[in-house]
């Protein structure tokens, strides 16, 4: 095969594990594909069964070597993000009325939460409001 061909190939296997859900995968072919494609324009690759053995080869032990540390590694990164938790203190805006008691929505970071209130005086629509505490998807606030 072509050393451009195993390039495209390799590409394509690369924008196939952009589009699909994590797995982490279809990268090491791409990969193998790529360092298959650069053996072929150096020529080193050999003849087209030892292209498909390089490319066989290449794609598992990357896959066998690498995938757990990346996989690791995302994790790693995910829980760095800020955890939900981090919103209290923040200011949500009443949607609705809320009664002592009742539920009713708020907006925060322009996504619509429920909400509810510990405190006795009833909270107006508009009406901007303390994030007290997280509950699931409930906040409890409090009148700012």
């Amino acid at each position: 095969m072509s050393w451009w061909l195993w390039l495209i190939v390799g590409i394509a296997l690369l924008l196939m594990e952009l589009l699909t859900p994590g797995g982490f995968f279809i990268i090491f072919f791409g990969i193998g594909a790529i360092i298959v494609g650069l053996l072929t324009s150096a020529g080193a690759a050999g003849p087209i069964w030892m292209q498909w053995l390089l490319f066989t080869g290449f794609s598992l032990v990357s896959l066998a070597l690498f995938r757990r540390p990346l996989l690791r590694w995302m994790r790693a990164r995910e829980g760095e993000k800020a955890p939900v938790d981090a919103i209290v203190g923040q200011v949500a805006i009443l949607q609705e009325d809320l009664p002592p008691g009742g539920v009713a929505k708020a907006e925060l970071r322009g996504t619509a939460w429920t909400a509810r209130s510990r405190g006795s005086a009833p909270l107006a629509r508009g009406q901007r409001c303390r994030v007290e505490t997280v509950d699931g998807l409930t906040l409890w606030l409090r009148a700012e």
